[in-house]
């Protein structure tokens, strides 16, 4: 997954001796956690895979309930839809 990468991307190594190299690898990192904090469509990605996983992960786990989550799921959108098109048709 993408967490990893993007949180060593974002330290700074110890050991670093030469100022002007602390300097540069301190901005460096400092830019990759801007850029981090601001690609939403990323982490909106990461965010519903890590969802995708954990749903797999419990569909393996409890199959009667990953079904029954499932129709309560579209019971509940139905329920807005019809909701929403009985307001619409008033």
């Amino acid at each position: 997954m993408h967490g990893e990468a993007l949180i060593s991307k974002t330290v700074v190594p110890s050991g670093i001796e030469d100022p002007v190299e602390r300097a540069r690898a301190e901005l460096r990192a400092a830019l990759n956690a801007i850029e981090v904090k601001g690609n939403l469509p990323r982490r909106a990605s990461d965010a519903i895979q890590r969802g995708a996983v954990k749903a797999r992960a419990f569909a393996d786990g409890n199959p009667g309930a990953a079904v029954a989550a499932a129709v309560g799921a579209a019971a509940a959108v139905g329920a807005v839809v019809w909701g929403l098109a009985r307001l619409i048709a008033r």
